[in-house]
């Protein structure tokens, strides 16, 4: 008897700590950004109507008076799981989770999602593509009168030259490519699946010479730069560093994704900008 109420007692005891320990573990390690909405910015959850039919959604953060609108495209999948309550699931990508950088430097970031979530891989370069961001951009342009930039990095990067690409001259104030995907792997596209000549926008390319993602070499920038011959305007920035924390060398958490050099990466970028909105 003595011994079933001595098992009886430490369940209790155990079952009692079991919330205690799945709390603790619900906060983000140290580094890691939290992956949903954050009280401090002004951020809403828009649904943008798509010329295909249905809409994508997006998260726009917007402070008290922007100086220009960023349109920013994650890498990876592209999927970075934005619910219409505005939680994210996956927030580590550098432009969702410096987002609120960007604000405190009076830039509006705009994040489109995936529709319905799809795996964006292989899809960025299409013509069907580049009618969401069109689509993106008519919303943008009749929330406001800010100039508009579109910014990309890794394979989000194919999806800014794919949207500048197709854009009249004077839409954008400029594009912002970063660690851009220039080496065929395993979404069969590239930055120059498409008309880089076409653009004619002022265009930055970021390379991070500490970069070992296999598809985005920080030597392919001069390549890429030069191939934007319609461009009225292409420079490019080199910056060194990062702390690598993802398992992979073209995650996020990494000197691809800028980690631990956010800020200074930010701040070249935005004085690049603003030579551009004078």
């Amino acid at each position: 008897m003595w011994k079933y109420l001595y098992n009886a007692a430490a369940i209790l005891f155990f079952s009692a700590l079991a919330p205690i320990a799945v709390h603790a573990q619900s906060h983000p390690a140290p580094g890691i950004p939290i992956s949903s909405i954050n009280s401090g910015m002004n951020e809403r959850v828009v649904n943008i109507p798509l010329r295909d039919g249905g809409s994508v959604r997006a998260l726009l953060c917007t402070p008290a008076h922007p100086r220009a609108t960023l349109i920013m495209f994650p890498g990876g999948s592209g999927d970075i799981g934005l619910e219409q309550n505005g939680s994210i699931r996956h927030g580590n990508n550098f432009v969702v989770r410096t987002r609120g950088l960007w604000n405190q430097r009076h830039y509006a970031v705009l994040i489109p999602d995936t529709i319905n979530h799809v795996n964006l891989r292989g899809h960025r370069s299409s013509a069907s593509y580049a009618r969401v961001i069109d689509d993106i951009l008519t919303f943008v342009h009749k929330e406001g009168t800010a100039p508009v930039f579109l910014f990309g990095t890794s394979q989000g990067a194919i999806a800014a030259v794919n949207g500048a690409a197709h854009t009249p001259p004077g839409t954008l104030s400029g594009v912002v490519v970063s660690e851009a995907v220039s080496v065929m792997g395993g979404s069969k596209e590239t930055v120059f699946s498409l008309p880089l000549q076409d653009i004619p926008a002022p265009v930055l390319i970021v390379a991070n010479q500490t970069d070992r993602c296999n598809v985005a070499p920080p030597h392919n920038a001069d390549r890429i730069a030069a191939s934007m011959t319609g461009s009225p305007d292409v420079q490019i920035l080199r910056v060194t560093g990062g702390l690598t924390q993802s398992k992979k060398t073209c995650g996020s958490l990494s000197p691809h994704g800028y980690f631990g050099i956010e800020d200074d990466v930010i701040t070249k970028i935005s004085a690049w900008m603003e030579t551009k909105l004078k």
